[in-house]
């Protein structure tokens, strides 16, 4: 759930370009879809700065085995719609973080691709004995973006077989104030 936060955290920028820089990557890093993406349209140009609003809702939640009373929590979890607001600076838009895009070290992207429009990836992570695998498709312009996301788990205890199905919907909603 921690990564599914982040990645939808990375993605924002990431979908709100102001140019429409394309790139793609199969098997590739973090770093790798990050340069390719740069050497296609390069960063200062690449997204809007400003204050975006992001609202992300659970469709489907699940673990498998889990006791009844958990069971029962998680179901209450399905529908909840938590919205956030962010601001991009400038600065931020000139000279990225490094999780940028999705950024851990043990994570990799399977496939990649972004231009035209629509962003579709699948990442890979693995941490403390657990697998995730990420799907991400959706749609973006310079002032909105909607992302469906699917997370599956595998190993590592508790949320063995966890899987999430989410999406995102982000606004550009004006200027950011008091940065």
């Amino acid at each position: 759930m921690k990564q599914i936060a982040l990645l939808t955290a990375c993605i924002l920028p990431l979908a709100a370009c102001n140019s429409d820089p394309q790139g793609s990557a199969e098997n590739a890093s973090v770093e790798e879809v990050s340069q390719k993406v740069e050497a296609a349209g390069g960063t200062d140009t690449f997204v809007n700065p400003g204050l975006w609003r992001t609202t992300m809702t659970i469709d489907e939640m699940s673990v498998p085995g889990m006791p009844p009373e958990a069971a029962a929590e998680m179901q209450k979890m399905q529908g909840r719609t938590t919205t956030a607001e962010k601001c991009l600076t400038p600065e931020d838009v000139k000279k990225p973080k490094e999780d940028f895009f999705g950024g851990q070290e043990n994570c990799r992207y399977e496939r990649f691709t972004m231009g035209n429009g629509k962003i579709d990836a699948v990442m890979n992570c693995s941490a403390g004995g657990a697998t995730q695998k990420m799907t991400m498709a959706g749609t973006y312009s310079g002032e909105t973006y909607t992302m469906r996301m699917e997370m599956q788990s595998a190993g590592g205890g508790e949320t063995a077989g966890m899987g999430m199905k989410m999406r995102v919907d982000a606004k550009r909603i004006g200027q950011c104030t008091g940065v």
